[in-house]
């Protein structure tokens, strides 16, 4: 089962899970990254570490870890270098790295494991505007392909070395995460014909934000729209509303939010917003 919202622990993440953990403190994160591996490996998972570094320093990292040797001769875990592929500020192809995880994920159920966990530090990929851009965009599609394949994941982030506002466009594009004060999340619809989840609350502290992320995450449309499942939207100002509208004409497109939020439908039915029509959902 996919869960959503602040987490504190890595442990007992399910099969579809994707969590942005934020650290200052390489020990902490060690022991999440530990604690996120070892849970895979119980529920019969392939499980894999990504980070900087050669192969041998990513296995010396994680080899003294209970029942990892095994794992580790096994195949039940494995490590991947960020370089020489990313080496040196270069910018992440979304849909080729979509592509690996998802035939790594075949070829793990293939050979009889219940799925594929990785768990990656993912502080170098985000650096510069323009990895940060694609990042966003990737993270999106691996979140869309996660939702309904056996592939879970905690992408780890320095937050010593990134913005404030880098973090808080990471946290919300993953259904979960640790760090307290993100408004919003924008992520992978779980029900068919809907572009991307809206959750949380839209509001003048986190409306351009929103805009950002939706400029670089590209939700997919749907028969020409961009349609949004708000179901858990419980506030949006007319602010909020306009901001989408404004995000909408530039793409030249409709956004359709669909959610329960009473007070959505009737701002909108207020104003002239001819980018935005708002469906209201039991």
């Amino acid at each position: 089962m996919r869960r959503s919202g602040i987490v504190l622990h890595t442990r007992d993440l399910g099969r579809h899970d994707h969590v942005c953990w934020s650290y200052d403190d390489r020990a902490d994160v060690g022991l999440r990254v530990a604690e996120f591996l070892l849970d895979g490996l119980s529920r019969g998972q392939r499980v894999l570490y990504v980070g900087s570094g050669d192969a041998s320093a990513l296995v010396e990292a994680v080899r003294g870890l209970d029942g990892f040797e095994a794992a580790l001769a096994s195949g039940a875990a494995q490590v991947a270098p960020l370089e020489p592929q990313y080496a040196n500020g270069a910018v992440i192809d979304p849909e080729r790295q979509v592509e690996a995880y998802a035939e790594a994920t075949e070829q793990a159920v293939a050979a009889g494991y219940r799925g594929l966990r990785v768990a990656a530090e993912a502080t170098p990929l985000v650096r510069s505007p323009a990895q940060l851009t694609a990042f966003l965009h990737y993270e999106h599609l691996v979140d869309r392909f996660m939702a309904d394949h056996p592939f879970s994941a905690l992408c780890a982030y320095d937050r010593t070395r990134l913005s404030e506002q880098a973090l808080e466009q990471l946290a919300s594009v993953h259904p979960s995460t640790n760090l307290p004060g993100v408004g919003f999340r924008l992520h992978a619809s779980a029900r068919p014909g809907h572009s991307a989840e809206l959750s949380g609350e839209i509001d003048m502290f986190n409306r351009d934000v929103l805009v950002q992320v939706l400029d670089r995450v590209r939700p997919r449309s749907h028969g020409g729209r961009v349609v949004l499942d708000g179901a858990g939207l419980t506030f949006i100002d007319h602010r909020g509303l306009m901001s989408l509208d404004e995000y909408a004409r530039s793409r030249a497109t409709t956004l359709v939010l669909r959610t329960a939020f009473p007070g959505a439908a009737r701002i909108a039915s207020l104003l002239d917003l001819p980018g935005v029509r708002v469906e209201p959902v039991a």
